[in-house]
């Protein structure tokens, strides 16, 4: 594999960072669910904000290393967390905050897979059929638009996004480039949906169906639709030049 440090002969040692990975996400998932919730950020919001005002460097620095504990550890409430950078910080530079956050957990779980199971994956999909196949073709061929193309695809979790490239011989630097640059759209959709919901609660209102027209909360999600049909315009263009 490229781009890695020579691993541990011992096949186990190799796998510990990843098992460790789907443990604490097991755990989290079971313990965090009833926290990392819209509703423990409308319940919050009086005391975030004022720790925001009293130590925003803080505020950046401790919100990034929670976005990557999260992304890293596939805990629950990634997306309560980008809507909590908007929130906080405002669509700009919460959207950049997000990204930094994402990017270096991504990039975590992307060297865990890879040390631990990336040479023996990647050896048997190099006999896989069907969709699997498919996806190791278009990247084998294409590694960027393919890397952009499943960061862009809603339907794609993000923890598959990254598991995928880990075992196929995807270079760091590209995997690195690929996911910072493919989750700005909806990074900035989602941050933008949480600075309206931030406009919200700083009038006093309760967040209902009627705020869905409101143009800080619209206009982001005419963004996110826009962005779920992107990876089908994306394969209609490219089938009609034959790409």
């Amino acid at each position: 594999m490229t781009d890695m440090p020579d691993t541990p002969a011992n096949p186990l040692l190799r796998k510990l960072p990843l098992i460790a990975i789907l443990v604490v996400a097991a755990l989290g998932a079971y313990f965090l669910r009833d926290y990392l919730t819209f509703n423990a950020l409308a319940e919050n919001r009086e005391a975030l904000l004022a720790f925001r005002d009293n130590n925003y460097v803080l505020t950046v620095l401790v919100f990034i290393a929670a976005y990557v504990l999260i992304v890293a550890f596939s805990l629950p409430g990634a997306s309560i967390a980008t809507l909590t950078g908007g929130f906080l910080f405002a669509t700009f530079p919460g959207a950049l905050f997000n990204m930094t956050g994402a990017t270096i957990g991504a990039t975590a779980i992307f060297l865990a897979a890879r040390w631990g199971f990336g040479e023996s994956l990647g050896k048997r999909l190099e006999d896989s059929e069907g969709i699997v196949k498919k996806i190791k073709d278009g990247i084998d061929e294409n590694q960027w638009s393919m890397l952009f193309l499943i960061r862009l695809v809603p339907a794609v979790p993000f923890f598959l996004a990254n598991l995928i490239p880990s075992f196929l011989e995807v270079k760091l630097h590209r995997f690195v480039i690929s996911t910072f640059i493919g989750i700005i759209p909806g990074s900035v959709v989602y941050t933008s949906v949480g600075a309206g919901l931030g406009e919200v609660f700083a009038r006093g209102e309760t967040p209902n169906l009627g705020i869905i027209f409101e143009p800080q909360i619209l206009f982001p999600i005419i963004g996110l639709c826009v962005l779920a049909a992107l990876p089908i315009v994306i394969n209609t263009i490219r089938g009609k030049k034959g790409l």
